[in-house]
Parts: C-alpha cells; structure tokens; sequence
C-alpha cells in the first residue's frame, strides 16, 4: 500500500491528502444534490388517466395515491357497480405510468449513476404498479377440489383458509427492544 498513488504517496504529500479530500466531498455534495433534485422533481409528478368514455378522470401521485378524482355528467346514469370498476380501472391506468416517469426523472437527473439502485427501485414501482392492459404472466388459481358429500347427503360447505393472525401491538410498557 505504500507503492504508487498509495497511502504512503498521501502521507509524503499533505496537500495531495487535503486536495483529494477536498475532491471526494465535493463529488459527494454534488451527488447529494443530484439525489435531492430527482428526490423534489419526483415528489411534483403526476399522473392522469381518462376512462375512455370520458366520464373519469383520475390523478395520482408518483406513489400511487390518487390526488385528483374528477367525473361527467355521464356518472348520473352509471349503475354503482359500473363507477366502481371505471373508477379502478382508470386509477391503475394511471399507476402504470409512474415507472417510467420516474426513470425519466432519474435519468435526467442522475445520468448513469446507479444503475444498480435504479433497477431496483423501478422493477420495484413496475410490481407494484403494471400495466393493466398486459395480461397477468400467471393466470388465477383454479379452485381446489370439492371434498365428496357425506353419507347423509349434503355437500360439506368450502373450507376457506383464514389469512394468519397478526401479532398484537405492543403494550405502553414494552419499549421495542429486542433485548
């Protein structure tokens, strides 16, 4: 570690030491910086999806959250069934375009920095957030098998699993420590 451009270099040089120092906390401020603007620039997307008669009309935010939901007179005469499904489909339309505006934030912003991270981060919203047009990669599960009636001749009603049980919330006097 002490041959060429190693520690020993720095320790001979002071300044050099100083000087690259110096170097790396300014390239780490401006990363700061970068991070912080695409951190701001995401914050202010949003996204709007129109149902295709018109009749919704849905923004969200760039972590899903609907920020606007506007109708036409059109709803007066939609069952509620109707509202409901136009409502969600155009909500998820509106999602699935949050990948890629925030890769393009990130690309602007960021250039080719952290791809690593950046994939992550987008496969991630891409999970959370897929396209409702494109047919799901597994298709739902087929019901299972009905058990056989008893002897006495009614079918035995469907077992329905029941989701696990969650751990209740700490009292006041535990403090969170695993210790």
């Amino acid at each position: 570690m002490t041959g060429p451009n190693g520690l020993g270099d720095l320790m001979r040089d002071p300044d050099e030491t100083i000087r690259r120092m110096d170097d790396w906390a300014a390239g780490f401020a401006a990363k700061a910086q970068r991070y912080q603007a695409a951190q701001e620039q995401t914050e202010r997307l949003r996204l709007t999806a129109t149902s295709s008669d018109g009749a919704v009309s849905v923004t969200v935010g760039a972590d899903g959250t609907v920020t606007d939901l506007t109708f036409s007179n059109k709803v007066k005469s939609f069952p509620l069934e109707e509202l409901s499904r136009q409502i969600l489909t155009t909500m998820r339309r509106a999602q699935a375009g949050i990948a890629d505006r925030v890769a393009g934030v990130m690309a602007e912003q960021l250039g080719d920095e952290d791809r690593e991270t950046r994939g992550l981060l987008l496969d991630n919203l891409r999970g959370r957030f897929p396209d409702p047009d494109e047919p799901d990669e597994q298709p739902p599960a087929a019901p299972g098998p009905v058990p056989p009636a008893p002897a006495g001749g009614a079918a035995a009603p469907p077992v329905t699993p029941q989701p696990p049980s969650r751990r209740p919330a700490p009292t006041d006097d535990e403090d969170n420590n695993p210790w």
